[in-house]
């Protein structure tokens, strides 16, 4: 099918507000925005500085730091710049462009919580073959398989957006390019697009969660036999873990299951997948894990000990 394209720019609607609340939510923003940074940034630099480094589990942990501020960058900094723009523009060209990256870099990043449910897994279930299965060679295909998934998947959903015409109008109801609000502008039907993309997404992200909660699941059950020393250590690992991946799988489950024309809460769902999920995990991974916390003193210490000497 020949594209025809009258529409060389989009308008994003944004989070409908008040006019008053707007300054209110650009702080907001602006404040969770930074705090994602630093907190991936003290993660990537306490983990890169330390022998957790050598640890598979923490290994995960530092790509996925790295991972939240490149995922959140293609997103946060326009929501921003938005809320203090009257006309919210932005290209055909820079849509496309943040519909593949933030899927591409959401991607990567869901299946690194995929590696390290992994990871909690063996060391748990198998603790006698864990430095076996897991070793470093294993935890960088994993992390290239993670990569690899991501770029196909992000392919296929940009070009399903390609292939359709939009001839106006062109308002986006939403605070970022996506495939399901952009469909909904597309001049022509869309019906088996509509149902690729749920498969594409919405199924892969619950078959992923389903698999998730089903090895948390395991690792609970396998607990029963160990001290109850041991359990509580397990438990409290599991337990971040576990809190992210809800915080992060189900509302994007919320978002890309129902069909398009199904109730639209789909920009107040992915606000949690794009800024709430991000803030939290440093708050998580550091504050309920004992070892993190150590390393964070030792490290930093010694950080501004040679700042100050």
């Amino acid at each position: 099918m020949e594209n025809h394209n009258n529409v060389t720019e989009f308008i994003l609607l944004g989070l409908l507000m008040k006019k008053e609340m707007k300054t209110m939510c650009f702080v907001i923003f602006l404040a969770c925005y930074l705090a994602i940074l630093l907190g991936n940034f003290v993660i990537f630099i306490t983990i890169t500085s330390s022998h957790l480094m050598q640890q598979p589990m923490y290994y995960f942990l530092w790509h996925l730091s790295f991972m939240d501020p490149c995922f959140i960058s293609t997103i946060v900094p326009r929501l921003i710049s938005d809320l203090t723009d009257t006309r919210k523009t932005i290209s055909y060209n820079c849509c496309m462009t943040q519909l593949f990256t933030s899927h591409f870099l959401g991607g990567v990043e869901m299946f690194i919580l995929v590696s390290m449910a992994f990871d909690r897994y063996v060391a748990i279930c198998k603790p006698l073959h864990y430095t076996i299965i897991v070793n470093r060679q294993r935890c960088n295909m994993l992390i290239l398989l993670a990569w690899v998934v991501a770029f196909w998947h992000s392919i296929a959903q940009l070009l399903m957006v390609l292939r359709f015409p939009f001839c106006g109008p062109n308002q986006i109801d939403h605070y970022m390019c996506d495939s399901k609000p952009l469909l909904k502008l597309a001049c022509t039907d869309t019906h088996v697009a509509s149902i690729l993309i749920i498969a594409n997404t919405g199924m892969v992200v619950l078959a992923t969660f389903l698999v998730l909660m089903a090895s948390y699941i395991i690792i609970l059950y396998n607990l029963r036999n160990h001290s109850s020393d041991a359990r509580w250590k397990a438990l409290s690992t599991c337990a971040s873990h576990v809190m992210v991946v809800v915080l992060f799988f189900v509302p994007c489950i919320s978002t890309y299951i129902p069909p398009p024309n199904f109730l639209n809460n789909d920009k107040e769902f992915s606000v949690f997948y794009t800024v709430i999920a991000p803030m939290l995990n440093p708050l998580i991974y550091t504050l309920r894990n004992t070892e993190m916390k150590n390393a964070m003193r030792m490290v930093w210490s010694r950080k501004l000990a040679l700042l100050f000497k």
